[in-house]
């Protein structure tokens, strides 16, 4: 009990400690997206490529924004892996779907990335893609934000109150932080289903 005490705490401290500046930037840069008739692909890697997913569907279907993931495409995405390896993976990706200025990355991560230790590399390699289109960045990300956040246009940063849960409050929260997003009554276009009931 005393477990489930403390990381429910937790949670709460996150929520006390997120930067609402932030969330509403990514807000406004979704909506500039819409506004543009621009596409906004979603991209994570483990447990974030299956936020990523959802993500589509609930920017599609709740806010009308089209959408696409990387990661819900099997056959291409290991097709790609396997010709051009692991680190080109979405970056050539987002090279054959047109990359361009209206367009925005959506990322999850928890620890954004490094460089020097070849971790997330594919991500590392997207932020670079979309900064010579143009498109927009935004990144929802635990730790210090690693490399990703130095190049987002806003970086939502889980904080971390505990060093021995990062992973799983980053990638529970990211979840938050997304249907938080898709519920703000400037970007939500349509009524969830449960919602619309009498």
């Amino acid at each position: 009990m005393e477990f489930i005490k403390e990381y429910l705490e937790e949670v709460v401290e996150i929520a006390n400690k997120i930067n609402l500046e932030q969330i509403e930037r990514a807000v406004k840069i979704l909506i500039d997206i819409r506004e543009r008739s621009g596409r906004v692909f979603v991209l994570g890697v483990g447990g974030s490529s299956a936020t990523a997913s959802h993500a589509v569907n609930d920017l599609r279907k709740i806010c009308g924004i089209e959408s696409y993931a990387p990661t819900d495409n099997v056959a291409e995405l290991t097709a790609i892996t396997n010709d051009e390896g692991w680190e080109n993976s979405f970056c050539d990706w987002l090279y054959e779907s047109n990359l361009r200025e209206d367009d925005c990355l959506l990322i999850f991560s928890v620890g954004g990335g490094n460089r020097e230790k070849h971790i997330s590399e594919n991500l590392i390699k997207a932020i670079h893609s979309a900064n010579a289109s143009g498109a927009r960045v935004i990144s929802i990300v635990g730790r210090d934000g690693g490399y990703i956040q130095e190049y987002s246009h806003s970086t939502i940063l889980i904080p971390v109150v505990n060093p021995e849960r990062i992973t799983p409050h980053t990638e529970g929260f990211a979840s938050i932080v997304l249907h938080l997003l898709v519920s703000h009554p400037l970007l939500q276009a349509y009524k969830t289903k449960w919602e619309s009931q009498k």
